[in-house]
């Protein structure tokens, strides 16, 4: 019997990656995925495509309008999303966003009797957020553990983060392995409504790079 493993997807190239990754290893998967009153719908749709084309055994599409007290370029549309090159952390960071979206994705793991939950954050390259963090996994595991009827049992929950430590040139190799379409993929922060990117941005400044360092082709829709 496969190991069942709920994995979060956004439709972005980290996330799609990380769901071929897992069904590589041989677990079910239950995809998830999040309308959190973000700028655009586009890589929604992405992640709808997405779970369809990989045959998930279920996608569940959670709504969490986190737009209602903004506090991000992402949720707000009173903050600008800045072109690439920004110090410190970014105003494209979503406050508690990882910890909101695994703390849900816990709880579907736990009604489904799933013990493993993946997640596609990177440490290296990434825009600067600190719930991207190991540090950070490595407490939400601890509090999953003492928050679950499972954990509390003995019944273990594992966050998996295989992603975490490889940059972008790294993860596209990773995935060019696995067969993944990137072109089906959206990570761009102002991407139009047909998924087009701005190619501006932090998320595609570093999606350009990894391409350019991975030695592949970027099919990635671009606005002219």
């Amino acid at each position: 019997m496969k190991n069942k493993a709920v994995i979060l997807l956004s439709g972005g190239m980290d996330s799609t990656t990380l769901l071929a990754l897992a069904q590589s290893q041989h677990y079910e998967c239950y995809a998830l995925s999040f309308r959190y009153g973000q700028r655009h719908s586009a890589e929604l749709e992405a992640a709808c495509r997405i779970a369809k084309q990989a045959k998930v055994k279920q996608h569940e599409i959670i709504d969490l309008n986190l737009s209602q007290f903004g506090g991000s370029a992402l949720t707000d549309n009173n903050i600008d999303v800045p072109n690439a090159g920004s110090t410190g952390i970014p105003v494209t960071y979503v406050p508690a966003r990882n910890t909101i979206f695994l703390s849900v994705a816990l709880g579907w793991a736990e009604v489904l009797n799933a013990r493993h939950i993946f997640i596609g954050v990177t440490a290296v390259d990434y825009s600067g957020y600190p719930d991207c963090r190991p540090e950070f996994i490595k407490a939400f595991e601890k509090t999953a553990n003492l928050a679950t009827k499972a954990g509390v049992e003995g019944d273990h929950f594992t966050i998996h983060t295989p992603l975490i430590e490889l940059s972008k040139a790294e993860i596209i190799q990773l995935g060019h392995q696995l067969g993944v379409d990137y072109s089906q993929t959206v990570t761009c922060y102002r991407a139009d409504q047909d998924g087009k990117a701005c190619g501006q941005c932090d998320a595609c400044k570093l999606r350009i790079k990894g391409f350019s360092e991975a030695g592949f082709d970027d099919t990635t829709h671009y606005i002219k």
